[in-house]
């Protein structure tokens, strides 16, 4: 046999795939499948966890993460953070509009994250625009906060096309510095704060 050979191990049953000779998965999952298994639940309110979607597809929590991820930065599905180290995703309710202006926010915040200079255009802008906010609204919910705070907190949430966690910084800080009632750190590392007021 070769080594680009490979094995059926298929029974008919869900979540069974081809794997190579040596064990690996020979097909790739398109993130699609993914959102089969929001489709396949019952209970339709509940969330789906990466465990959820590792167990339907027959492949490990990392690689379910990853198509839970792409989903999510197309807008497909909405995720949140519970616990310490979990994740929930879902589906959003259609109606829930997710461009809707936080009425807490003032409109001179808006005005600014909209004036703000971000990279990209079109959609990928938008989207860099409301990771911007979501910067915002997290620090005004969480008056002093680190740079690690909004990778661990906003960053998964709120990717906006960037590739990293780094790369997503590099362009959100130097606009959220801009917005109004930030407080940002005389030096790196240190602590943001918010101020308050508009």
């Amino acid at each position: 046999m070769t080594s680009d050979a490979t094995v059926r191990v298929r029974d008919g049953s869900p979540g069974n795939r081809d794997r190579n000779e040596h064990g690996q998965f020979a097909d790739r999952i398109p993130p699609e499948e993914a959102l089969a298994v929001f489709e396949a639940r019952e209970d339709r309110a509940r969330p789906v966890t990466a465990g959820d979607v590792a167990d339907a597809l027959d492949c490990s929590r990392r690689t379910a993460h990853n198509k839970l991820g792409e989903l999510t930065d197309r807008g497909v599905v909405r995720t949140r953070k519970v616990g310490a180290r979990s994740r929930v995703w879902w589906i959003p309710i259609e109606g829930d509009d997710a461009e809707a202006p936080d009425p807490s926010r003032s409109h001179a915040v808006t005005d600014a994250a909209h004036d703000a200079e971000l990279p990209g255009t079109g959609e990928i802008l938008e989207r860099r625009r409301r990771a911007l906010l979501a910067a915002y609204d997290y620090l005004s919910e969480h008056p002093e906060a680190k740079k690690a705070d909004f990778l661990r907190d906003v960053f998964p949430e709120h990717r906006a096309e960037f590739e990293s966690a780094e790369g997503w910084w590099n362009a959100i800080q130097p606009a959220l510095r801009e917005l109004p009632g930030v407080d940002p750190p005389k030096e790196r590392g240190h602590i943001w704060h918010y101020l308050g007021g508009d």
